[in-house]
């Protein structure tokens, strides 16, 4: 063993030792890989001139246009989740399905495969789906290990639901480092992968995900031989169905279809995200009629403007008419969207929504920037091309490299957050994979749904830690970890669908995008 495999050995010893040993990940990753490069310089097996390619790198990291969605996205999620309006949509849901403990457990996972599009932000989800969920399905006979397995799964969806962050960041990662593999195996003119070919690609794999889920509950959910009888199911008008789904699914619509039609980046759908969700969160507490029609007057305006450019007047210019429509409709948008700003501040709403986007944000450019010194130094020992070499060299070539970058995701989901993987995992293997012929959409969407997995894998599924922290002290720990094995197995199961069969992550975004 070379001293640059020695020190590269005690770097990622050294990582996971100070992840475990419970300070910040943030500056374990960082703090670990400097330490390590400042030692192996002594030993002149590292050049500390490496380190100045750092502040481009996090000025390369600050200037991304494509990470902008990530605050963006965040706020739009913790905005609806502080309306409360998942409450009004899961309690019309459960009465729509009847009240019996298949019906309600049914409720619980298509409101969560709903709300998972418009949030994306794990722990809210879980603690929501807890707050909201977890004593109705109680009350119908579930048994407190299928009730938490199910908050927990749930919960997770968006992750793997477009738009979802985890494919922000994963479309950052994979778009360059797919483009820098290519270019080093000679192909200078690779097809870019953008976020939204991920969004494609990860839409149909997530369906699938949710019908394993719900298959399993028509199965299997049962309610105790001491349950209640399940109430009367209540009559549910159209006007009360419409008027607690269209809202939130239109702006779904609006974001996903935004992006998927070629109408706007992920950044401007997420900034689109965000002002809708803003609105909804004002309609919500709003105090008079006129308060409401303003902004639903703002709502449609947006509509109009995206119609407008749907039909090519924002790029041409043609129509005067349409160009004045189109500074009125502007006009009232930011009226309408300062006023729900007004509103939400003196309701105590805004600011702590703020402060949230503001806190997780952070974490996920902490472990950004930190990741970026933790690669720097790998390559700085050379580790990028040992492990080109590596898994170059095992039977079954690229095919092999593919199955043991998945087993190691799915084994490091035991210890490391999602993010941390994504930042860690891509730059340093993905090489090996991404400079092949193998597809970077179906490649990204593997990724994807098994770092969802990492959600729900004890010690450290963040997702249990959720769940613990807001469910009753009457539900052990042994009956969360219980619960969620059915849902690892069924998202195992959902992997290797996908993985046998290519064309569910590619067949969409072909049809899509060409």
């Amino acid at each position: 063993m070379t001293a640059q495999e020695t020190f590269l050995l005690l770097m990622v010893f050294g990582l996971f030792a100070g992840i475990l040993s419970g300070i910040p990940a943030m500056l374990a990753i960082s703090g670990v890989p400097l330490v390590t490069a400042v030692i192996g310089h002594f030993f002149g097996v590292f050049d500390l001139g490496f380190l100045s390619f750092f502040p481009a790198r996090i000025w390369g990291i600050m200037t991304n246009n494509l990470l902008m969605a990530v605050p963006l996205f965040v706020l739009m999620g913790v905005l609806l989740e502080r309306a409360r309006l998942a409450e009004d949509m899961l309690g019309v849901l459960a009465r729509m399905m009847g009240g019996s403990a298949r019906g309600m457990g049914l409720s619980v996972l298509f409101f969560s495969a709903m709300i998972a599009a418009a949030t994306g932000i794990i722990g809210a989800t879980v603690v929501m789906l807890v707050l909201v969920g977890l004593k109705p399905m109680l009350d119908v006979g579930i048994s407190k290990r299928q009730a938490s397995g199910l908050i927990c799964a749930s919960g997770t969806l968006g992750q793997i639901i477009p738009p979802s962050i985890l494919l922000v960041l994963l479309g950052d990662q994979i778009g360059n480092t797919y483009l820098e593999a290519q270019q080093k195996a000679g192909n200078f003119a690779p097809l870019p992968v953008s976020v939204g070919d991920l969004f494609a690609g990860a839409l149909m794999p997530g369906l699938v995900l949710v019908g394993l889920y719900a298959i399993y509950l028509a199965v299997s959910l049962r309610p105790a031989k001491d349950a209640p009888p399940p109430p009367a199911a209540d009559r549910v008008s159209r006007a009360e169905i419409a008027y607690t789904f269209l809202p939130p699914m239109l702006l779904i619509l609006a974001v996903l279809g935004s992006i998927l039609g070629g109408i706007a980046t992920a950044t401007e759908a997420a900034g689109l995200g965000a002002v809708g969700a803003l609105l909804l969160a004002a309609f919500k507490s709003a105090a008079s009629r006129a308060e409401r029609r303003l902004i639903v007057a703002t709502g449609l305006a947006a509509f109009a403007l995206v119609a407008l450019q749907v039909a090519g007047f924002g790029r041409s210019g043609a129509g005067s008419l349409a160009g004045l429509f189109a500074i009125a409709a502007g006009v009232l948008i930011a009226v309408g969207t300062v006023a729900s700003a007004v509103r939400l501040w003196r309701r105590q709403t805004l600011l702590p929504s703020l402060m949230d986007t503001i806190r997780i944000s952070g974490m996920v450019f902490g472990i950004v920037v930190a990741a970026s010194l933790l690669s720097l130094v790998f390559r700085g020992f050379g580790g990028d091309r040992m492990v080109t070499e590596l898994l170059a060299h095992l039977p079954g070539g690229h095919v092999s490299a593919l199955v043991i970058i998945m087993l190691l995701v799915f084994f490091l989901g035991f210890i490391l957050e999602a993010v941390e993987i994504i930042y860690v995992v891509v730059p340093l293997l993905g090489p090996a994979v991404l400079g092949t012929d193998i597809s970077p959409v179906w490649f990204a969407v593997l990724m994807a749904m098994n770092l969802q997995t990492s959600f729900l894998t004890p010690p450290f599924g963040f997702a249990l830690f959720y769940f613990r922290s807001a469910a009753p002290r009457n539900i052990t720990t042994i009956d969360i970890y219980r619960g969620v094995v059915p849902f690892i197995v069924l998202q195992l199961l959902a992997l290797a669908i996908l993985a046998a069969y290519p064309p569910l992550a590619t067949w969409l975004p072909h049809v899509i995008f060409g």
